[in-house]
């Protein structure tokens, strides 16, 4: 059993990734509202009968504005920390909280959260693993640097949603005011292209399928600028750019087993 994943929305206009196996999936973040995370899944082939829970990483607006109409309508159970909820003023009928590197099991999805550097009450990153293969899945994003737990865990695996937010001579140049600058670039807002591509270079494990950039700024930031400047140092890995107005296409990440923990990663679209 593989996972399938896609970006359905990655940027400061909303946040919302799926993670899946041919029987249960979740949602991390869902920062689109209720109607267009329908529209999106069902134009790629998704089905939110599938979606079992969401996992939220933190408290802004971008990463949960589409929760409580998604979780009340599909009776999805919301994991999330008590600080993240409490910040984020949302009410929710079904709240499960979790624990940093405590797993959650949904069927055959393992969810593990770690802590992240961000400017939120509680900030979390996590790993979606598949039981059977030992598949792993990453995603890193709202994150100020990177962290030994990031380092860890990015070197186990087999595909990740990495931040790239921003292009440094972009945002110095760039129309921001100087002290949102700062908060960007502070080490506790966002990931840079070379932050996140020295990680890539340094940790990226033989066995990366995929690795999707992910929460590009709007203004400080270009498509095609990061995805040229991964593609170099690819080594075998694809690039793909999350959008922030549309869906990816659906990876399928498909692990032979016997190989753990390094296995071989194959890909397929689904």
């Amino acid at each position: 059993m593989s996972l399938f994943i896609t970006s359905l929305n990655s940027g400061s206009n909303g946040n919302c990734y799926y993670i899946g196996n041919e029987e249960e999936a979740v949602l991390v973040d869902a920062g689109i509202s209720c109607r267009e995370t329908e529209r999106r899944m069902h134009r790629i082939g998704l089905s939110m009968q599938k979606v079992k829970a969401i996992f939220v990483s933190h408290e802004h607006t971008d990463h949960i504005r589409g929760i409580p109409v998604l979780s009340k309508k599909y009776r999805l159970p919301v994991y999330i920390t008590d600080g993240t909820l409490s910040y984020s003023g949302m009410q929710l009928q079904q709240v499960l909280p979790f624990r940093a590197f405590e797993p959650v099991t949904i069927g055959q999805l393992n969810i593990t959260a770690f802590p992240k550097h961000h400017d939120a009450s509680d900030p979390h990153s996590f790993i979606i693993r598949c039981n059977h293969t030992d598949t792993r899945i990453g995603v890193f994003t709202d994150i100020g640097l990177p962290c030994e737990q990031l380092v860890h865990h990015f070197r186990l695996c087999h595909a990740a949603f990495l931040e790239t937010n921003y292009d440094e001579t972009m945002l110095e140049q760039g129309r921001y005011p100087y002290f949102l600058k700062n908060r960007i670039r502070g080490g506790k807002g966002h990931l840079s292209n070379t932050q996140a591509l020295e990680l890539f270079k340094a940790h990226r494990p033989p066995h990366m399928s995929h690795l999707l950039l992910s929460h590009l700024s709007k203004d400080n930031n270009s498509p095609d600028l990061v995805h040229s400047l991964f593609t170099q140092h690819a080594n075998g890995t694809q690039i793909v750019v999350a959008s922030r107005y549309e869906a990816t296409q659906v990876f399928h990440i498909n692990t032979l087993p016997g190989n753990n923990p390094h296995p071989q990663s194959q890909l397929r679209l689904f």
